[in-house]
């Protein structure tokens, strides 16, 4: 667990998308990433609670990395191992607790995906493999720590990280029997940016896109760069005509900051936007090329237009 260097480090979006996630698909009012140490629990990505950390001694994760699957506790008041527990008698007043314990490259575990309420609830077959699912892209991310999947320019995901997190969100899609849609896009005139201010500032604005795509979609919205001046966006439970009415609110938010930064340059973009039916599902490398078709017949017939 150590080799991962993740233990008291900074909280990260990565890990924050998805306890976001965790927290709006059971409607819960907690969802944690947790770091289980040698006589602690620490919290890598929290959503509804002040803490950053409390004793293994009293945790319900500390039980949690110990099973090979969900442990589960639908009432805590009802089971004597935690009726009296801390975290129960007092705040959170912890009711439910769900968590999927972690596992590190190597196949230790080393933590738990988990998500709390402070009422007793249900959780079926279909939530466990939601949360199954969940744990994998927090599995996925903690392996990143050794293999990246982060774009080293822009600091958002690379095609590798969207790939991986991208079929877990399909998969949700699938059995939710929830709609999605791609949006494939890719900067205008980017070139002549590069050949007349040189590729530093190329460079400037490739980060300035990506900084304006992170205020602009959902927290729950997965976006990255898939290479030069390539990105994409993965917007769940969304239709393509949601998709469409997010993306011209982030051609406002570009527009916005043209007028502000003044470069001597519009960042612009074309967008390919194609949707996901869950009763015939596509891959994501199906959706990806059907974006990047969409989106070159979309850029052709500008350049007719000029």
């Amino acid at each position: 667990m150590k080799s991962l260097n993740v233990l008291d480090t900074p909280a990260e979006e990565r890990f924050d998308r998805v306890t976001r996630m965790a927290k709006r698909m059971f409607r819960v009012p907690m969802a944690l990433v947790s770091i289980v140490d040698q006589d602690r629990q620490w919290f890598k990505s929290v959503q509804g609670l002040d803490a950053c950390q409390t004793p293994r001694n009293i945790s319900f994760c500390g039980h949690a990395i110990l099973g090979e699957d969900i442990f589960l506790i639908q009432n805590a008041l009802e089971d004597p191992r935690f009726a009296d527990n801390p975290l129960v008698a007092g705040p959170p007043h912890i009711r439910f607790y769900a968590g999927c314990p972690l596992r590190a490259p190597d196949g230790a575990k080393v933590g738990t995906l988990c998500i709390i309420d402070t009422a007793p609830r249900e959780f079926d077959h279909d939530d466990a493999l939601a949360l199954h699912d969940l744990a994998a892209m927090v599995e996925d991310e903690l392996s990143a720590f050794q293999t990246s999947t982060t774009d080293d320019l822009t600091r958002i995901s690379n095609r590798r990280g969207f790939h991986q997190l991208a079929r877990y969100g399909l998969n949700f899609c699938i059995r939710n029997g929830q709609p999605a849609a791609l949006a494939f896009i890719d900067l205008d005139r980017f070139k002549p940016i590069n050949d007349q201010f040189g590729h530093a500032e190329g460079d400037l604005a490739l980060v300035a896109f990506a900084e304006v795509m992170q205020a602009s979609f959902r927290s729950t919205d997965l976006f990255a760069r898939l290479g030069g001046d390539e990105f994409v966006v993965l917007l769940t439970g969304a239709s393509k005509a949601d998709a469409e009415g997010v993306l011209q609110k982030f051609g406002g938010q570009l527009d916005d900051y043209n007028a502000r930064a003044r470069r001597g340059y519009n960042l612009e973009f074309s967008c390919g936007v194609v949707g996901f039916d869950p009763s015939k599902p596509q891959s994501v490398d199906e959706l990806l090329a059907a974006g990047d078709a969409q989106m070159y017949a979309i850029k052709a017939a500008k350049k007719q237009r000029h």
